[in-house]
């Protein structure tokens, strides 16, 4: 079995690995370490859950020799604010016993007090992408020094609409630097990109890209609209007692919202509510509530699902099925984590039907299909994003030509004009246009003599 001590890193991150308790290190960090060390470039395959953070930290700290210089040595770029704060903790753990500064930068934040902080110095810089950009352009970032760069959660940032400031983050760097990115999935723009800027990066994969995490139990429902929804999770919360930490995803802020509020009304005080309207302090502590156990669930968008250090998390549900199947697989990834076992419950409405099985195409397998519970009211109610907004069709509608190309004559109803009074229309025609039209010019020709 192989042990931390193995892989003979300084005696100041072991003794912090030590005061961790951590003995063995996951499949992840083992296969890795090697890999790092050589200096090559790498492009790591790994689910959430499986100690990426350290995968790419223990290698880089043993490779890390201290400078007197004031710019970073190693750049960590990661997608969410969240995710940044919880890789600084990280850090800190590890360097508890070196002199090492480390810095989190990322949105929403007085950009001041950020680059007060830079301008005092930095080794670790931690950041997301469009922060360490706008901070780079303003010649306060500098990469003069960075020899290692890690991109972690790629394929999120991708989803995230990141690509411009990840490549001209990457253009702004010197040539010679080791590569480390950490992607769920393999997809096209993932490649693409590192065609463009890696030096034939060597891959580690932990288990084939978009396959299923073996410890976790996918399960779903046809559900007919967003009120049969909210019925069926309340009923799945007060008749399954072991969905005691639950994770709940939607597609969008309103929803999450709106639901929120239905829950509230059965489970007064369970459940906290968190997405990118919500500020930042708001959003660090109704995590930290969940994580301490004082809420039994999280209603969120994607801006949750990737990364975040939440443990235990029994139950993910998919409230609405997200339109990228990678989205799904980061989603059920914050259960079923390390040895622990979880089960992701998905709603799916016929309008989601197709997402669903874009699904099953990327994990290469059949989701399992529940029989909908006979206790749960089925409600005919739709909600405004469900109904058929067929007046906005209509009016989005081109009008339709006749025969030699010219637009159907108006309709009696839209002949009518409003002449400003109440009730006094009048209907305009060619002739009285013309008539108009001939008084005018007439009226010039008189003004002119």
């Amino acid at each position: 079995m192989t042990t931390f001590e193995q892989f003979n890193l300084p005696k100041s991150v072991q003794k912090a690995i030590d005061d961790l308790g951590f003995v063995t290190p996951t499949p992840i960090q083992e296969k890795t370490f090697s890999v790092i060390m050589s200096g090559r470039d790498m492009m790591g395959i790994a689910q959430t859950g499986t100690g990426k953070t350290f995968a790419y930290l223990l290698p880089l700290l043993k490779l890390y020799k201290f400078t007197p210089t004031h710019t970073p040595k190693i750049v960590i770029l990661v997608p969410t604010r969240e995710l940044v704060v919880q890789v600084v903790e990280e850090v800190e753990k590890l360097t508890k016993y070196m002199s090492v500064r480390t810095i989190g930068i990322f949105g929403g934040v007085n950009i001041n007090t950020q680059k007060t902080a830079v301008y005092q110095g930095t080794d670790i810089l931690v950041g997301t992408p469009g922060r360490t950009m706008d901070l780079a352009l303003d010649n306060v970032v500098r990469f003069d020094e960075t020899q290692k760069l890690v991109i972690d959660e790629f394929d999120e940032m991708l989803n995230l609409g990141f690509r411009t400031q990840l490549t001209a983050l990457l253009a702004m760097m010197k040539t010679k630097r080791q590569n480390i990115l950490f992607s769920a999935t393999m997809t096209d723009e993932v490649d693409a990109v590192l065609n463009d800027f890696f030096d034939y990066p060597e891959e580690v994969t932990l288990s084939a890209s978009g396959t299923p995490l073996e410890n976790i139990t996918q399960i779903t429902y046809n559900v007919a609209n967003f009120n049969t929804k909210v019925n069926l999770l309340k009923y799945l919360l007060q008749s399954e007692e072991s969905m005691s930490r639950v994770l709940v995803f939607v597609n969008n802020k309103k929803i999450s919202d709106m639901l929120h509020e239905r829950i509230e009304e059965d489970f007064d005080g369970q459940f906290g509510v968190i997405h990118s309207n919500k500020s930042q302090n708001y959003r660090l502590s109704t995590m930290a509530s969940f994580q301490e156990g004082n809420l039994r669930g999280l209603i969120t968008t994607d801006i949750m699902a990737r990364g975040l250090d939440i443990s235990n998390i029994t139950h993910v549900i998919n409230f609405e099925v997200p339109e990228l199947p990678e989205l799904y697989m980061h989603r059920i990834g914050r259960t079923g984590r390390a040895d622990a076992t979880g089960t992701a419950i998905s709603f799916i409405t016929p309008r989601e039907e197709e997402f669903k099985i874009a699904v099953e195409l990327l994990m290469n397998m059949e989701l399992e299909i529940q029989d909908f519970p006979t206790e749960v009211e089925i409600s005919s109610k739709l909600i405004e994003p469900e109904k058929d907004r067929q007046p906005i069709k209509f009016l989005m509608k081109k009008q339709k030509l006749d025969g030699d190309g010219a637009f159907h004559e108006k309709t009696k109803k839209n002949k009518k004009v409003n002449l400003g009074g109440p009730g006094v229309t009048k209907k305009k025609t060619h002739g009285s246009v013309n008539r108009n039209m001939l008084k005018n010019q007439a009226k010039k020709r008189k003004d002119k003599k």
